[in-house]
């Protein structure tokens, strides 16, 4: 479903959640003229000061502590946040009275009228996403980065952009509310366990990532993992799109071959190679794999993506080298926040890791760590509320510590580890227990291996002057 903002101008909507698309709505809507409702599940005193501010500044009627049907059924049109679960009760009444309830995706992007890739996936959107950026914009493109990362689309709108191409990373869950999205190149990168708590089951995590393609028409471009079963298993639901595999498979049209990326979809085979590249390992050839294809998909020549790649360097906490100690390196992967982001990082590494895991809980399946975990990683460390859950799962198999934090996490493995080991923390779970967010987490991490890196220094000092 969408709505057609070119000819209908809604006279009332309301805004559910007052995230990044709830504030850009908030701004838009109230810019064409709308009466703009807003209604958040939030006590009032839990709402942030500048959030009460943005509200008062744009004059809107606002309710908090829950959704109220009355309050909401005086609208026209109903924007839902990413947050808001798209099947509450109360949004399954307004959607029986005929009122649309729709997401930013549904909303904006049919007035938008360049090129739009979208990326989905259990992980590495956001690397993808970057990547692709950053491939553009090498060959001269103007790009707006939004969606699940950077800024709402209706910002676009309000400050009147004009970009070459949009570039956008799409949950789950914005997917649910897209409506009638339709993106000219889409990009589905892996299917693993994550967010069940929210859609039910895989059958309904796997229906969402699905939305992304179900608008496309010919001569749009879809691009998925031919390594992933659950992509495999979901191939035949892509009618429309000119259908692009990459991977290790023979029927991909940018495959893996050793530390290069084979592209053979023009009149002449090109070669793009990993070494030179800050995109390490089998995760990074894979990354590199799909974002090819978008940007030859746009028309991007070689010679441009080759210079992208090279100067590419991905964000902070995805499987990020933070510093030796006597002879153990230490990598924030906080950003892996289920039981597949785990897997991909464990897929770097060949033995002596100790894994630092745990948090709070989004229904993953833990037993998918056991056979990564055999002969890998030699200590496990648990630390947050679903630690119990992981050892119930796979804390039999390895030696296993239960950490208070973080700090305590890290000084467990400063003790444990030999010359020649990994501390990797990749917790497969949310980081809400404990932190603001993944990022918070990371920090902490980095900070921990700081302050053991300065404690094994001044130790070894010490020792050396004693000897003396």
């Amino acid at each position: 479903m969408t709505v057609d903002l070119k000819n209908i101008q809604p006279k009332t909507v309301a805004v559910i959640g007052l995230g990044v698309s709830g504030r850009g709505a908030v701004r838009y809507f109230s810019r064409l003229g709308s009466r703009v409702l807003v209604s958040d599940s939030r006590a009032p005193q839990d709402v942030a000061a500048d959030e009460l501010a943005f509200l008062t500044e744009y004059g809107v009627e606002t309710e908090f502590a829950g959704h109220d049907l009355t309050f909401l059924a005086q609208a026209d049109l109903v924007i839902v946040s990413p947050g808001v679960p798209f099947h509450l009760p109360v949004l399954n009444e307004l959607r029986g009275r005929g009122i649309p309830v729709l997401g930013e995706l549904a909303v904006v992007t049919p007035l938008i009228t360049v090129p739009i890739v979208a990326i989905t996936g259990t992980n590495g959107k956001t690397t993808v996403t970057e990547l692709i950026t950053a491939l553009l914009q090498t060959a001269g493109r103007k790009v707006f980065v939004g969606g699940n990362i950077g800024r709402s689309l209706f910002d676009y709108l309000v400050d009147e952009e004009q970009a070459d191409c949009l570039v956008l990373e799409v949950s789950s869950f914005q997917l649910e509310a897209a409506g009638s999205f339709c993106p000219r190149v889409a990009l589905l990168l892996n299917i693993t366990p994550d967010h069940l708590d929210r859609h039910g089951d895989m059958a309904g995590y796997m229906a969402a990532k699905m939305q992304i393609f179900a608008h496309q028409k010919d001569g749009d471009v879809a691009i998925v993992s031919a390594d992933d079963a659950r992509c495999r298993q979901l191939l035949t639901q892509i009618q429309t799109a000119d259908l692009q595999l990459f991977g290790h498979g023979s029927d991909c049209m940018a495959y893996v071959a050793e530390n290069d990326v084979v592209h053979i979809g023009g009149e002449n085979q090109e070669d793009y190679q990993l070494s030179g590249t800050r995109l390490a390992g089998k995760t990074g050839l894979l990354n590199m794999s799909a974002a090819i294809l978008a940007a030859r998909s746009l028309g991007c020549e070689p010679a441009d993506i080759r210079r992208g790649l090279a100067a590419f360097a991905p964000g902070a906490h995805r499987l990020a080298r933070v510093a030796e100690v006597n002879g153990v390196v230490y990598y924030d992967d906080s950003k892996a926040t289920n039981t597949g982001a785990v897997l991909a990082a464990l897929d770097n590494f060949s033995s002596g890791v100790i894994l630092i895991a745990g948090g709070r809980d989004k229904g993953d399946d833990y037993t998918l760590l056991q056979p990564a975990m055999s002969g890998k990683v030699r200590l496990l460390i648990l630390i947050g509320e679903a630690a119990g859950q992981i050892f119930a799962a796979v804390g039999g198999q390895v030696e296993t510590k239960f950490a208070d934090s973080m700090q305590q996490a890290v000084k467990f493995a400063a003790e444990l580890a030999q010359a020649g080991d990994t501390v990797l923390l990749s917790p497969a779970c949310a980081s809400f227990d404990m932190y603001d967010s993944y990022a918070h987490r990371g920090r902490a991490f980095q900070d921990a291996v700081k302050e053991v890196a300065g404690y094994r220094t001044e130790s070894v000092l010490a020792v050396a002057a004693g000897a003396k």
